[in-house]
């Protein structure tokens, strides 16, 4: 009788074992189903929709700066530091000495003027100098009377050209420069005919800066600096082989040549 007892027992704690199971897995089935439901919803058939693409993160701040409130800095660009196995000096190894400080010219509205002895008064525009006719390289060294000096792969030029597209006249004998700034400095015609003197626009490979005279500074090679005339404006044909530019005027020599002192006794 016990025994028969017990093993009814047991098998209905069996039962209800079994029961609470189905139970269980019934309820775990409609939980997982719901799941799948929500997640088919709101998924994306790759077959029929186009891939979203992921937008970048981006700082706001670097270093403590808030990057709304800078604009970003323009990268200097690199110059070349050698040239045909000569070593070059750096566009910032020169010593500020203009009479009245840089000049910042626009090279939008800039125009180069060829007058004087001339039979074709001309007008051009930077794009026009630049554009219109051949580019010449050399590497010259300028040097200053204040003792320091640059050597520079200097890219411009012939004012030669320039002035042959003017046809001067016989008697030109001088070419007088004049500067955005009122520097004027002169030098003689067989001189820049002969030498195959250049108005410069680059240095070592990049676009003159306005400190070193942008839009064009002459290359006088074998005269001192002074002749270097910076931000030419105007090139004037003349035959005043008198004629005395800034410096000239106040004591220094006509001729600038680097192998004689640039004071006139």
């Amino acid at each position: 009788m016990n025994r028969k007892w017990r093993q009814n027992v047991a098998c209905s704690g069996r039962e209800r074992v079994k029961k609470k199971l189905a139970i269980a897995t019934t309820v775990l089935t409609v939980f997982l189903s719901a799941i799948l439901v929500v997640a088919s919803g709101c998924a994306v058939d790759r077959n029929t929709d186009e891939t979203a693409e992921l937008k970048p993160l981006e700082t706001t701040e670097y270093q403590g700066v808030d990057r709304n409130t800078y604009d970003a800095a323009e990268l200097k660009p690199l110059e070349i530091t050698e040239y045909q196995g000569k070593n070059l000096s750096s566009v910032d190894d020169f010593s500020e000495n203009s009479i009245k400080g840089p000049q910042y010219v626009d090279i939008q509205s800039y125009q180069l003027k060829i007058t004087g002895l001339i039979e074709h008064p001309k007008t051009y525009t930077y794009e026009e100098v630049v554009n219109n006719h051949i580019g010449y390289k050399k590497v010259v060294t300028l040097n200053c009377v204040e003792g320091w000096s640059a050597t520079i792969l200097w890219e411009g030029l012939l004012v030669s050209d320039l002035i042959a597209e003017s046809t001067p006249l016989p008697n030109a004998k001088v070419v007088i420069f004049h500067a955005y700034d009122g520097y004027t400095s002169s030098l003689p015609l067989d001189y820049i005919i002969d030498n195959d003197i250049l108005i410069a626009y680059k240095m070592n490979g990049i676009a003159m800066p306005p400190e070193r005279g942008s839009p064009f500074q002459l290359v006088a090679e074998s005269k001192w600096g002074y002749k270097w005339i910076k931000w030419i404006t105007e090139i004037e044909l003349s035959d005043d082989v008198a004629y005395r530019g800034f410096w000239e005027s106040a004591g220094f020599s006509n001729n600038a040549d680097l192998d004689k002192d640039f004071l006139e006794e």
